[in-house]
């Protein structure tokens, strides 16, 4: 059966007459009575009785109005469900973020995007692993990776989303906390650092290596920590300094001074698989980049 006569039929019902049902459904009143005649022959049964100047439904008329109303809400949602889909505004997400980048504009973008698609089942879940949310991705764990260091894959997509610079981490009252300007690359070289392990993060830890190299450094070692509160303790007991992103004095370490490290930067990317052609993936996309322009 038809969902336009299911339609025609709560129409008759609502209005009461032909003539009435068939303006509001602009058709003419022919058409229309021919339409519900059809109807009453597929269904064996007449559905309307006149009584006075207009019609009143039958008990079956009853009752196939009432599920007709039913269905025609059903199939009304269905297809605004549909629609909402195809332009990216419901579904479901699993977003994998780099838990350092919590400190700077990520949570208010978070935020940001709960309020602009309030109909996206969005799932979180935080990750220290650059290697591990990229193949998270790869892998279909994940729709979307805010992350510092992408995988280099061509069944990757990225976008530099936020950069800010590198800032080197030290223990309050060392010499190298003073100068207000930022500290030359040099300064790598002055004091052992603190750095992640290579097992846990290569490729920042590479970063940071490549920097001493860079500036023709032979790094020290102080100590390892496996997360950004334990390199800070670390930090401030004087066991080094830590290059971290700027966005980390956000967590304010007693015993710790940042000082700019110079002509460095580091950034977050979000990461997608390029044959991914959900358009949520772009919607979600769009939102974050906005919520960091302005």
């Amino acid at each position: 059966m038809e969902l336009r006569l299911l339609g025609y039929a709560v129409a008759i019902a609502e209005e009461g007459s032909i003539s009435a049902a068939a303006r509001r459904l602009h058709l003419t009143q022919p058409t229309l009575s021919r339409q519900l005649a059809d109807l009453e022959r597929q269904l064996g049964t007449k559905l309307f009785v006149r009584e006075g100047r207009g019609l009143t439904p039958t008990q079956a008329g009853q009752v196939l109005v009432r599920r007709a109303a039913t269905v025609l809400a059903e199939a009304e949602a269905a297809l605004k469900d549909v629609r909402l889909a195809a332009q990216g505004m419901t579904g479901r997400l699993v977003v994998t973020f780099a838990g350092s980048g919590i400190n700077g504009p990520l949570g208010a973008a978070l935020g940001r995007l709960r309020r602009e698609l309030p109909r996206i089942q969005l799932q979180l879940e935080e990750s220290f692993n650059d290697a591990e949310m990229s193949t998270g991705v790869l892998e279909g764990r994940y729709d979307l990776a805010v992350q510092r260091l992408p995988l280099r894959d061509a069944r990757l997509a990225t976008q530099v989303w936020w950069r800010e610079p590198l800032t080197l981490f030290l223990p309050a009252g060392h010499p190298l906390a003073y100068p207000p300007e930022p500290a030359p690359l040099t300064a790598l070289g002055q004091i052992p650092l603190v750095i992640w392990p290579r097992d846990v993060s290569p490729r920042s830890y590479d970063e940071i290596i490549a920097l001493c190299h860079g500036a023709g450094i032979v790094p020290q070692i102080g100590a390892e920590g496996r997360s950004v509160q334990t390199l800070l303790a670390l930090v401030a007991a004087k066991f080094g300094a830590a290059v971290l992103a700027d966005s980390h004095r956000a967590l304010r370490r007693i015993g710790v001074t940042p000082r700019p490290l110079a002509d460095t930067s580091t950034a977050l990317h979000l990461v997608w698989r390029a044959d991914d052609t959900n358009p949520l993936i772009e919607r979600v996309r769009t939102v974050l980049t906005e919520a960091i322009a302005g």
